[in-house]
């Protein structure tokens, strides 16, 4: 059980971090049109090549976990990222949750930890 919660917490960490990098891409893009110069502030956007390099590993993750373990158990892990990405907007770009979101948060652990054993 710990191994697979283990490998479910940081396939959800990974997730996490590519929203997060994506929101630090964003950021910095020209509003979208289908200019060459917009084009140009998405792909020479280091933030946005780390998001796609921080996708492919959790990716490559991804594929192993599958390899080893019921979807049935493994899908439902997935959801933690939902957590980590609360506690990133809350530390990186200063966004308030409310308690509610929180107490939803730690539902999520809970049914985690139970899908796991």
């Amino acid at each position: 059980m710990l191994r697979i919660f283990s490998l479910g917490l940081l396939q959800s960490v990974l997730l996490a971090g590519v929203q997060v990098l994506l929101k630090f891409a964003v950021a910095r893009m020209l509003p979208f049109s289908w200019t060459g110069e917009f084009w140009k502030s998405v792909f020479l956007n280091g933030w946005f090549a780390g998001c796609g390099v921080l996708f492919i590993i959790s990716t490559v993750l991804w594929l192993s976990i599958l390899k080893h373990y019921s979807l049935s158990i493994v899908y439902p892990m997935i959801s933690m990222s939902y957590v980590f990405a609360m506690i990133a907007a809350v530390l990186l770009f200063g966004e308030e949750v409310p308690f509610y979101r929180w107490m939803g948060g730690a539902l999520i652990v809970v049914g985690c930890y139970f899908i796991a054993r």
